[in-house]
């Protein structure tokens, strides 16, 4: 794949550098041929030019033999231009041309047009450029012409082609090469980061990809795929911790059926025991099925499959129902539960689950308050937000604990929670309940002094 992407670097570095110097080439043909002929043309017109004020001198020493001033002038600039014409009229008077060329219809022609300048194709294999300029010395009217083969334009424009010909291969063949080089080498820190990463495995999340002082694009990738490992790390610290501690729990319940079924059919017992034996062994089931619950809750949850079945509904009534539901249960362990009224607070939400997320915030104060303490619960409006406080008088939680009291199986004090029924899975269910409803839970909390577990949900 590294190896293609080379190619196709080099093919497109090498198809860039192609079009550039093709265009050079052209650009610069085109420059040097418009110069040249450019050159060429004013040379002519200086020889007419010059060709017409010596016949203005010839015509006054010869006394008016137009003859005589156009030879003489011929002789005088024959070894200043290839050729050089003088006509009266239809008449050819004087000139330099090869014999048996003609150049009055051509003349005729560009004096008509009202040019100077004017290109003879039949002259020669590449043609002539030629200048005329037509003056009146006395009565009469000659006409000069300077002319000059293309033959030498055209042997310095052949030999730019054929260096052109030769160099362009050459600049495209060295920018092909330049152009693997340079993307291998600008491509040499990803098989540095492909070799790396290859060694990757499960059981080696904590590597880290080293690429040295490369780009800063590649520097950048190399530090978002280290991002990348750093959140699978976690991943899979959090779900071998959250196995581990599943099965553990799982363990438990499932240790208690069994030995309270391998007690009861090790004899003949009594009804009474028979029947003691069955309570323990349902009371596990309740509790072992309440786990499992929990679990698939938070398995749909993280898979997203979850749907929340949203409608209007009032918070404050919600919580009171919550808190008359667990005041038995608070009455029963000797603390006071009590709900701060509030006027009524709409919202849009889930009401089983927000019910859910209530009720477990309401049974984990109770747990952890011991008795004579209180624990109160209720609704507040602040600006477009709606927030649940549920605060105990309770043991607290220590500083060090507090960041992990929502992760899943955690628990401060294992071996009181495992005797109060709690799994460790209460409060991870409230964040999530509350994260689905684009909120958030907070904890204050301070060793001795109780805790205050705050949601903040958006107004409906």
């Amino acid at each position: 794949m590294n190896k293609k992407l080379r190619v196709q670097l080099a093919a497109w570095y090498l198809a860039f550098f192609s079009v550039l110097f093709v265009l050079l080439g052209l650009v610069l043909y085109g420059v040097l041929s418009a110069s040249l002929e450019r050159r060429l043309d004013e040379a002519l017109v200086t020889q007419a030019n010059t060709a017409a004020a010596l016949l203005g001198e010839e015509w006054g020493e010869m006394h008016g033999d137009a003859q005589a001033a156009a030879s003489g002038v011929i002789a005088e600039m024959a070894p200043r231009s290839s050729t050089v014409a003088i006509l009266l009229g239809d008449a050819m008077l004087a000139s330099s041309m090869p014999p048996g060329a003609d150049l009055r219809p051509a003349a005729a022609k560009v004096l008509a047009a009202g040019d100077s300048l004017w290109r003879w194709d039949d002259w020669g294999k590449y043609g002539a450029r030629g200048s005329v300029r037509a003056i009146s010395i006395g009565q009469r009217r000659f006409v000069v012409m300077a002319i000059e083969p293309l033959d030498s334009i055209a042997l310095e424009l052949r030999v730019v082609r054929d260096t052109l010909w030769l160099v362009i291969p050459l600049l495209l063949a060295a920018a092909g090469i330049g152009g693997y080089w340079l993307a291998r080498r600008g491509l040499a820190p990803l098989d540095s980061m492909a070799a790396q990463s290859q060694k990757i495995t499960g059981d080696s999340l904590h590597t880290r990809l080293h690429i040295g002082d490369a780009a800063e694009e590649l520097t950048t990738l190399a530090a978002s795929f280290n991002e990348l490992l750093s959140r699978l790390d976690q991943s899979f610290e959090s779900m071998r911790r959250f196995v581990q501690d599943a099965s553990h729990e799982l363990r438990t319940p499932l240790a208690v059926i069994q030995a309270e079924a391998d007690v009861a059919l090790s004899r003949d017992r009594s009804a009474a025991e028979y029947q003691e034996s069955l309570a323990a062994i349902q009371e596990e089931s309740r509790r072992l099925s309440r786990l499992v619950d929990d679990l698939l809750n938070l398995a749909s949850a993280d898979a997203g499959h979850v749907r929340l079945r949203v409608e209007e509904l009032y918070l404050n009534d919600l919580v009171s129902e919550c808190c008359r539901s667990v005041k038995p249960m608070a009455a029963a362990r000797g603390v006071e539960l009590q709900y701060l009224s509030s006027p009524d607070v709409n919202v849009r939400g889930d009401e089983e689950l927000l019910r859910r997320m209530v009720l477990n915030l309401l049974d984990n104060a109770i747990r952890y308050t011991p008795s004579g303490g209180s624990v109160s619960a209720g609704v507040e409006i602040a600006g477009s937000e709606v927030i649940i406080r549920v605060a105990d008088t309770g043991i607290g939680i220590a500083p060090d604990v507090s960041p992990h009291v929502f992760e899943r199986f955690y628990r401060a004090d294992k071996a009181r929670s495992r005797q109060e029924g709690g799994f460790g899975l209460g409060l991870s269910i409230v964040k999530w309940i509350a994260e689905s409803h684009h909120g958030a839970v907070e904890l204050a909390t301070q060793p001795g002094c109780g805790s205050t577990f705050t949601v903040h949900l958006q107004k409906g």
